[in-house]
This record gives structure tokens, C-alpha cells and sequence, in this order.
């Protein structure tokens, strides 16, 4: 007896979704035991949305919906029980167990511990009991005493904490959530706060909320057959919370966009009170797939008064930003190099800045230069043997760029000329430095109007995002080039970060060794 998945959803007629999900909980671990019991009749649990939308039209509560429907509306199709059969994206979800009340639509899917078709008579599922029971335990909790929006708003930020007592692993252990409550002494209206310890002192003035969202990405690129590129994109989400009140809650919410890629290997700030367990599950180690937990990923927290790096994460994006290669090889008495990037089409053109350094290492001073240039300018610093490629704020319109040329160098003189250890010979590198703002390589945004609140005063909320270069490198393709150490496989570099080598061990450590396995890992980030 366990359930999949389970939602709260607000109906809200005349707005553009006609309702919305204030609580959300999926259990991976169920998942996988739904995989090994439908066998090829499983179906994975969909996002929010989808869910949303098949969930309101089976109920018929979108104003668009009101003809008759035959695979909803049919004599054949009455439903006496409170337990539907939802299309989404081709296929049927079911069993999922839906009611409304007070305006709440509250919705889960047992588990089903067998193949589901044919379909198995209802009484021979046990979940489905389980289901109902869960349900009315949190529509009890919710409305029991409740007198207005604000009150609700506080036992929905307290639902996850109760749900890892009352319901572990989808398995419900208690009905009654007050319970729960009691049993780890939540800090409730009713009970004074008391000045925690580790929070030297309380903000007063006008209180805000600030989110910033930071990904860089590297790349080693080779342009060779036998040696496969390599990318990866490391994100940090930094808050400062200026809010009044002894111990203020906020809860963060961060989105993906229907093709973003999914965030792994997260490592949360101690603040963080608690966690939907796909949070803690989703690691860079194990394949992707189509089940991969892909938010919203909410983070419920007490900030303190600094600012603060909320979390940390990975994801395995499909391309890099640019892909390019780099050719230098001797002729005579000067080297004769191509260079040739190009934007990929997914990505914004929009830079802060743009800048290609092709540093020469272990020769003279450059004492000339002959080039051609597609786009943007070519600086040269001859002392420091270094050429700067300026392309500027934004690709052309072909996303594609070129330049070539010949550079001519002068004897080694006494003065300290670069050196390099690798960099002999013809093994060379480009280096990409660029900056764009207001957007992010996985698509991860943090929605204003997704932030939660609870404490004195309505807060101003300002978010940003940014995605930097780091150690981008392309490598000469006419000689050869140092390796990453290893890899996972595929095109996803992640040996680098120390998030996907100890993620699984991290898990398993005590809190205090927890913390001090994300401070290394906020200096990593921050090198």
C-alpha cells in the first residue's frame, strides 16, 4: 500500500489555468516499484501542468469544456467513485483518486502491484483505501480550525514536513496530521518563537527578497574523432532576505521550461527545512530518462540575515552554448591558424560580453600578424604573446563566425616570456570568456509570483539570472591535447564536480558533516 504521487489544487474559475497546484509530493521510490508491477502498461506520473489541465477536464471545471465529450461524458463512462482515468499525452493515467471540497481539489495515484490491463477490480487495490484515507487526513488538518487565506498558507508550508512523518516513502503511517504536528513540535501561531541561537539579530525595515540564479559552463572541445567533447553546467542560487520577525518562512520555487533540462546532484543550504524526496534522488550518476524529476523544485526555508547560497546543482544539457574548433600548425618561421565558432540556435545571442583569447605559450614576442575576420575585432598584445577576438554583445545572423591568419614571432629574449608545461609545440587552446544575462543554459527560473512569504509586511521580490564561461576550452585539433581524467560517458563532464562523485554518500552522512561537505563544495564553486 503506497501512493505515486499526490496534489492540492486550488479551483479558481476565470483565471487562464482555471486552477492552480499549491502542493505537489512525488515518491521515486514508489515510481520504481510502479515500473517492475505495470510492466509495459505503466505510465510515468506527468508534470503539474499536464496534470492540472486532464485532471480539470475530467471534472469539467474549464469553461471550454462544456459540450458533451464522449470518452468523458458517455452512459458508460458515469463515475460513482471518485476515481478517474486521465489522458495525458496519448496514454491514460489511472488509477487516480480525485475529489473536490471547499474549493480544493485534492488528487493522488495509488500504487497498483500488478499489470494494469486488464484493469483489476478496485476492492483488490489497497491503495486506493490508502488514498482516500491520506486525503481526508489533509483536508482535515487544512480546514480544522482554519479562518481565513493566511492561516491555509501556513498549514501548506507545513505539509511537507508532516507528510515525512504521516506518509515516508508514499506509506501512510498516521491519518491525522495534527499528529504529526505535535510529534515534532512545529512552531505554530499559537506558541511563542523563541530568538534561535545561531541568529545574532532580527531585520527591521522594508523587507525584500532577492534570488539571483548563476550557471557556468565548461567545455573541452577537440574536433576529433577518437575524442569525444565535453561540457557541464554547475548552478548556484544565491538569496538575501530582509524580512522582519524572529523566524520568517520563505519558500522558493524553481521552474523549468518544457525542453529545460532537469537539475541534479542538489546540495541545500542547512536553512532548508525540507525536501521532496525527487530533489534528493535526482543524481548526474544514474541515465536520464524520460521519468526524470524536472520540478518545480521548492525550497521551504528560514533565511538568515546575510546573503546566503540557497543551493547547488548540475544537469546534463544536450549541447554546449558554442561549439567550435581550432587549427594552428608551423609553417616555417610563423603559425598559421583557422578559428571557427558557432552559436547554437537553442541559445539567447544576447552577451554582456564575448571575447576568444588565443594564447601562445613558450615563444618570443608576436612581431607581426596577418589576419582575416568575420565578425567583430581582432586585438593583439605582442609583449604578452596573446591574441584578443572581440566579438562583442551578439553572433550575426548565420550564428556562425571565422577567423584566420598567420602569426610571426620574434627571438626569445631574456624578459619572462608565457610558459606553459602542456602548452609545447603545437598544443594550443582558444579560450571562451562570455557573459549573458537574463538567462540560463537549463532554461531554471525563479517565477516571482511562485514565492512564498510568511511574515509581517508584503516584501518586494526581485530575481535574475545569469550564465558566465568557465574554463572554456577549445584545443588545437592539428596535435594533440590533454583529456579530461574520466568521465561518466556521453558528452557530460563531471568529474570536475564534486557534487556527482559524493552526492550518494553526502546523504547518508550526519548533519554536521553534511554541512561541511557543502561548504567544500561552495569554495569549488566559487574557485
Amino acid at each position: 500500500m503506497a501512493q505515486r504521487a499526490m496534489w492540492l489544487i486550488s479551483h479558481e474559475p476565470g483565471t487562464l489555468l482555471r486552477g492552480t497546484v499549491r502542493f505537489s509530493r512525488r515518491y521515486p521510490t514508489v515510481e520504481k516499484r510502479a515500473k517492475v508491477f505495470n510492466g509495459a502498461t505503466y505510465m510515468p506520473i506527468p508534470e503539474d501542468d499536464p496534470f492540472l489541465k486532464a485532471l480539470l477536464f475530467e471534472l469539467r471545471l474549464l469553461d471550454d469544456d462544456k459540450d458533451f465529450v464522449e470518452s468523458r461524458d458517455s452512459c458508460s463512462h458515469i463515475n460513482k467513485t471518485s476515481i478517474y482515468g486521465l489522458p495525458v499525452g496519448g496514454e491514460e493515467l489511472w488509477p487516480v483518486v480525485a475529489f473536490q471540497k471547499n474549493g480544493m481539489i485534492y488528487a493522488c495515484v495509488p500504487l497498483v502491484e500488478q499489470t494494469l490491463s486488464p484493469r483489476p477490480p478496485l476492492i483488490s487495490i489497497s491503495g486506493i483505501s490508502q488514498g482516500f484515507e491520506l486525503l481526508f487526513g489533509i483536508q482535515d488538518f487544512l480546514y480544522s480550525g482554519q479562518k481565513n487565506d493566511t492561516e491555509l498558507n501556513t498549514k501548506l508550508s507545513q505539509l511537507p514536513d508532516l507528510l515525512l512523518q504521516a506518509c515516508p516513502f508514499g506509506t501512510l503511517l498516521d491519518a491525522n496530521l495534527q499528529n504529526s504536528l505535535d510529534s515534532i513540535n512545529f512552531a505554530s501561531v499559537t506558541h511563542p518563537q523563541k530568538q534561535p541561537a545561531w541568529k545574532a539579530g532580527t531585520y527591521k525595515g522594508k523587507p525584500q527578497v532577492s534570488i539571483s540564479i548563476t550557471e557556468k559552463v565548461k567545455s573541452m572541445q577537440y574536433d576529433k574523432r577518437d575524442v569525444a567533447d565535453t561540457w557541464q553546467v554547475d548552478g548556484a542560487v544565491t538569496c538575501k532576505c530582509d524580512l522582519e520577525g524572529i523566524m520568517p518562512n520563505v519558500t522558493i520555487s524553481l521552474s523549468l521550461p518544457t525542453n529545460g533540462s532537469p537539475l541534479q546532484d542538489i546540495l541545500v543550504h542547512p536553512c532548508v527545512t525540507s525536501l521532496d524526496s525527487a530533489i534528493l534522488t535526482s543524481s548526474s550518476i544514474d541515465a536520464m530518462d524520460d521519468s526524470a524529476f524536472s520540478g518545480p523544485y521548492k525550497f521551504p526555508f528560514t533565511p538568515p540575515l546575510e546573503s546566503f547560497n540557497l543551493c547547488y546543482y548540475t544537469s546534463q544539457v544536450p549541447v554546449p552554448p558554442i561549439l567550435g574548433f581550432y587549427q594552428m600548425k608551423e609553417e616555417e618561421v610563423q603559425l598559421k591558424i583557422a578559428v571557427n565558432l558557432k552559436l547554437h540556435e537553442s541559445v539567447k545571442n544576447n552577451f554582456e560580453f564575448c571575447e576568444a583569447h588565443i594564447p601562445f605559450y613558450n615563444r618570443g614576442p608576436i612581431t607581426h600578424v596577418e589576419y582575416k575576420v568575420s565578425f567583430g575585432q581582432l586585438e593583439v598584445f605582442r609583449e604578452k604573446s596573446l591574441l584578443i577576438w572581440i566579438i562583442g554583445q551578439k553572433f550575426p545572423k548565420s550564428m556562425e563566425i571565422g577567423l584566420s591568419g598567420t602569426v610571426t614571432f620574434g627571438a626569445k629574449g631574456h624578459e619572462k616570456q608565457p610558459f606553459d608545461q602542456i602548452c609545447i609545440g603545437g598544443t594550443a587552446y582558444l579560450k571562451l570568456h562570455f557573459r549573458i544575462l537574463d538567462y540560463t543554459l537549463t532554461g531554471c527560473y525563479a517565477d516571482q509570483h511562485s514565492v512564498q512569504v510568511f511574515a509581517s509586511g508584503k516584501p518586494k521580490i526581485s530575481t535574475n539570472r545569469k550564465l558566465i564561461s568557465s574554463d572554456y576550452y577549445i584545443w588545437n585539433s592539428k596535435a594533440p591535447a590533454p583529456r579530461p581524467p574520466r568521465s561518466t560517458g556521453g558528452a557530460f563532464w563531471t568529474t570536475e564536480h564534486p557534487f556527482s562523485m559524493c552526492h550518494s554518500a553526502m546523504c547518508a552522512l550526519p548533519q554536521g558533516r553534511q554541512r561541511s561537505f557543502a561548504d567544500i563544495c561552495r569554495r569549488n564553486f566559487s574557485s
